[in-house]
C-alpha cells in the first residue's frame, strides 16, 4: 500500500500537463463493489471504504490547460466537463480513479484526450452558471438516438471537515486507464481539497448514468460537496 496516503506523493519529472479544476460539485453514491468490478482495467479492482465503493458524478470547469510552463493552449485550455468515475486500487497499492465517461464541450479536447490518453471523452453541449453560492450545470450529449441529458443544481454551504470518507473520495493521485492492451497509471498532484457542504436542489442524471452502463440509484447521493477548486499537474504515465 502507498505509505504516504492520503497526502500527495511527490510527482516525478518530467511533468507533461497542468490544469486548474474550478467550481466543482462532487456527488457520490455507495455501491457494492461486485456491481461495478467489471468496469475496472486489468491489474486494478474497486477500492473500498467500510466495505463499499463509490460512483462519482462531478461537473466542473476546466481552465488553464497547457504544458507545465508557458501560456494555456488557445481555445483548448478552458472548457466545461462532467465526469462519471469509480475508485480504483492497483497491485502496487496506488489509489486512483477509473473514468466511465468524461463529457466536455470542446470537440478538439475530446479528440485529443481520446487519441493521446485513451480516455472516454464525449462531446456535449454544456452550461455552467454561478449566482452567489448557487451552481447550476447542464449537459446534453451530441449524438444520435435518444437524448442523454443531465442537470445538477446545488447551493454551497459551510466548509466541511475532511474526514476518512472525504480523503477516500478526493485524495486520488492518479487515474487508471487501459490503452493499447495495457493498463497505465497517470499520476497527478494537487493541493488538498477544501470542501463545502452541498445542498442539492435539483438532480436529473439517470440518462447520463445509464449511458455508461450504470443503474441509476433510487435515492439522493450519499455524499455531496462543493469546492472552489485546485491547480493540478500530471507526470508521464506509469505501468502499475
Amino acid at each position: 500500500m502507498d505509505a504516504t496516503w492520503p497526502a500527495a506523493p511527490e510527482l516525478n519529472r518530467p511533468r507533461i500537463l497542468r490544469q486548474r479544476w474550478l467550481d466543482l460539485t462532487f456527488l457520490h453514491w455507495a455501491v457494492d463493489p461486485a456491481e461495478v468490478a467489471h468496469f475496472f482495467p486489468p491489474g486494478t479492482h474497486p477500492d473500498t471504504f467500510e466495505g463499499r465503493t463509490y460512483v462519482g458524478l462531478i461537473p466542473f470547469r476546466m481552465v488553464d490547460t497547457g504544458l507545465p510552463h508557458g501560456p494555456a493552449v488557445p481555445y483548448l485550455g478552458s472548457f466545461l466537463e462532467t465526469n462519471i468515475r469509480l475508485y480504483s486500487i492497483d497491485t502496487t497499492g496506488r489509489r486512483g480513479v477509473v473514468f466511465l465517461s468524461l463529457d466536455a464541450n470542446r470537440l478538439a479536447v475530446v479528440a485529443a484526450a481520446r487519441t493521446v490518453f485513451g480516455l472516454p471523452y464525449r462531446w456535449a453541449r454544456m452550461h455552467h452558471e454561478r449566482n452567489g453560492d448557487h451552481h447550476t450545470y447542464t449537459s446534453t450529449l451530441r449524438r444520435s438516438g435518444d437524448p442523454v441529458e443531465a442537470a445538477v443544481a446545488v447551493d454551497m454551504g459551510a466548509q466541511l471537515p475532511i474526514g476518512p470518507l472525504e480523503d477516500f473520495l478526493t485524495a486520488r493521485w492518479g487515474l487508471h486507464v487501459h490503452r493499447a492492451g495495457r493498463t497505465w497509471y497517470l499520476p497527478n498532484h494537487h493541493p488538498p481539497w477544501i470542501l463545502h457542504a452541498a445542498n442539492l436542489t435539483s438532480l436529473d442524471a439517470d440518462a447520463l448514468l445509464r449511458s455508461v452502463g450504470l443503474t441509476p440509484p433510487d435515492r439522493p447521493p450519499d455524499h455531496a460537496a462543493v469546492s472552489a477548486g485546485v491547480p493540478a499537474e500530471f507526470a508521464v504515465p506509469l505501468r502499475p
